[in-house]
């Protein structure tokens, strides 16, 4: 992806020290999306000086200008709390932390990818079934069922169907759909806009596969070779030390 070099500026120039940045949202979900609105996520290194004294800890920091017209969204954590997080089985951060749309990135980020792979378990089914019904839940309270929505659902769905079956993170939609070969889903790609809805014999017909994918995420849960739990804290702690301290 080409970025805006001013983009890349505003990232470079964020005030902390980053370990990586990416691009999250629709860019990386593969959905319609404004060429120059980025959404923007990533890690900072709190020195080890404000950590240990009495200033604030800023574990968030957002972001948000417009430079030469492009729109960005930057958010990011802490080391420590994007570790922590890794560790809750938490999809959103391995989603960010895997993005191929990579703003800055370092060493220490490669490293985190490696560790990462420890970090994937089957728990994360929970992440993204949790995630999946409470977007499921607001389109069917919106009384316009938007096509763009209506992917989003299917995105989280098949991303943690996907991380059952291969052990490995896939958040683009065209991508996904290689192997799940949903032919409506192609159609959908196609023809969605902003504003495109959902007939009510579209949405019905929606329901009924939005229940049966669901239980193919259950399936997929239950017969995954994901472990049950992390076994990456140790590593994790070993990387977050050695960053602080050189920090």
């Amino acid at each position: 992806m080409n970025l805006p070099p001013k983009l890349e500026e505003a990232v470079q120039n964020h005030g902390y020290p980053l370990l990586f940045a990416t691009i999250d949202g629709a860019h990386l979900y593969g959905l319609p999306a404004t060429t120059m609105q980025f959404t923007v996520r990533g890690v900072h290194v709190v020195p080890t000086e404000q950590v240990i004294g009495l200033d604030v800890t800023e574990d968030l920091v957002e972001i948000s200008k417009t430079e030469d017209d492009a729109e960005l969204d930057l958010s990011t954590h802490d080391i420590k709390k994007f570790f922590q997080l890794m560790l809750n089985d938490n999809g959103h951060v391995m989603e960010q932390l895997y993005s191929p749309l990579v703003v800055f990135t370092s060493d220490n980020h490669n490293e985190l990818k490696e560790i990462g792979k420890n970090c994937l378990t089957r728990l994360h089914c929970y992440h993204y079934l949790g995630l999946a019904d409470a977007q499921w839940q607001l389109l069917g309270k919106d009384s316009a069922k938007r096509v763009s929505a209506l992917l989003s659902v299917y995105r989280i769905v098949l991303t943690g169907t996907h991380l059952m079956n291969s052990a490995a993170i896939e958040t683009n939609l065209h991508t996904l759909n290689q192997n799940f070969a949903l032919p409506y889903l192609s159609e959908l790609l196609e023809k969605v806009t902003a504003e495109t809805i959902l007939d009510e014999k579209e949405w019905d017909f929606h329901k009924e596969e939005y229940e049966r994918l669901r239980e193919v995420l259950e399936d997929a849960a239950d017969a995954t070779a994901l472990p049950e739990k992390s076994t990456a804290k140790g590593a994790l702690n070993d990387l977050l030390v050695r960053v602080r301290l050189r920090t």
